[in-house]
């Protein structure tokens, strides 16, 4: 191996132990992850011990006129609501956090000194996605894993001790539950689990093989099916039809009560495995309410990852120090929150509307803010 050959390879090995050497955690990494995680979670806890007041003083007549437990208020509500308060804050709390204590370095000169130090912009920004990081893997176990479970005892909670009593009523329901088979209630409601105008078709290939209809379909908990009232049953053979009539009759099929509630609650009581397994359902009868269940599923990773957009965001807006001080910045920080809340919110009218798929409506405001991110980010340093 000759000297320029040496020297090659001394160089490259140099800077790629300079680059390790680089995103090594150093004193002023630690100081920063401290500072954002430590605010991060102070902000959270008391914005949660407010709501968490506010939503007792909202509740007292009902616990007391239900007489609740005090244990099942403590631990099947509260217990279950705070991580639905954390998850659902998340978002806007990094973002004011950062902004927070970035824009108090920044008065008192810390940004400044950095920099000055030799530490680029982007390598001040490693901390801040350290920290997004634990943010965000936080944020996601809560969402697809402890939240839905946490929403059931929630919910049924709610049913049981407070006023809040979730009722609907659907019209013109009609759907495959397996293949050749359908069903269709002209109407369904959750009062007492009842379907009128209750019809079952099943088909061999294209050819009806046979047809049930009834005046009322009840669903009965004692066989987990339906007893269906003033039914005709009409079988196609190949000798002729068969029509059978009567005045009860119970049948099970691949479909529940509890598939037909369509309230959002249902779908955020389901972890990501079950959450899955409901869409396929879905699909596969053609139930346009799978639109539903998609928003909650998309919703469960856009929101954790606009941590590490408004990480970004709060950063390119508070590490300079300006006339105005931090209560600007905070502003200005709590408005570009609230109207990316809004903007996904809107985002899932989109949805209802059937005008954009719920993938890419629930990305879209994601997509939109990372481009204002890194316009901000580009500029930060001029």
């Amino acid at each position: 191996m000759n000297n320029e050959q040496r020297t090659i390879n001394s160089n490259f090995q140099f800077s790629i132990l300079n680059s390790k050497m680089k995103f090594r955690p150093t004193l002023i990494d630690r100081y920063i992850i401290r500072k954002f995680i430590g605010t991060y979670f102070f902000a959270i806890l008391l914005i949660s011990l407010i709501v968490v007041i506010f939503d007792v003083s909202e509740k007292i007549d009902d616990f007391v006129e239900t007489k609740a437990p005090l244990g099942a208020i403590i631990f099947d509500f509260y217990c279950n609501f705070i991580p639905f308060i954390v998850n659902m804050f998340s978002p806007l709390f990094v973002f004011i956090t950062v902004i927070f204590f970035t824009s108090k370095m920044a008065g008192h000169s810390e940004i400044i000194a950095i920099l000055s130090g030799g530490v680029s912009f982007r390598r001040l920004m490693y901390p801040y996605f350290i920290s997004a990081l634990v943010i965000f893997t936080l944020t996601l176990a809560l969402s697809m894993f402890i939240i839905p479970p946490a929403n059931a005892r929630r919910l049924s909670f709610e049913e049981k001790f407070t006023k809040r009593v979730i009722r609907n009523t659907d019209r013109n329901i009609h759907f495959q539950i397996e293949p050749g088979e359908f069903v269709y209630m002209e109407s369904f409601s959750t009062w007492d689990n009842s379907a009128g105008k209750f019809s079952l078709e099943k088909f061999d290939g294209l050819d009806l093989r046979s047809k049930l209809t009834a005046d009322k379909a009840v669903w009965d908990t004692s066989f987990n099916g339906w007893r269906v009232t003033n039914y005709t049953i009409r079988t196609l053979t190949d000798s002729g039809e068969l029509i059978t009539r009567g005045r009860q009759l119970d049948t099970v099929i691949s479909v529940t009560a509890a598939d037909l509630r369509r309230y959002r609650e249902l779908n955020e009581s389901l972890d990501y495995w079950k959450l899955n397994e409901t869409i396929a359902q879905l699909q596969a009868r053609g139930d346009n309410s799978v639109k539903f269940a998609l928003i909650e599923k998309y919703k469960r990773v856009t929101i954790p990852f606009s941590v590490f957009i408004l990480t970004l965001i709060g950063v390119s807006l508070s590490s300079r120090k300006v006339r105005g001080g931090i209560g600007l910045k905070i502003g200005v920080g709590i408005g570009l929150s609230f109207s990316y809340i809004l903007f996904l919110r809107f985002a899932e009218m989109f949805v209802y509307a059937d005008m954009l798929s719920p993938a890419i409506a629930l990305w879209l405001p994601n997509i939109i803010y990372t481009i204002i991110a890194v316009g901000l980010y580009i500029k930060a340093p001029k």
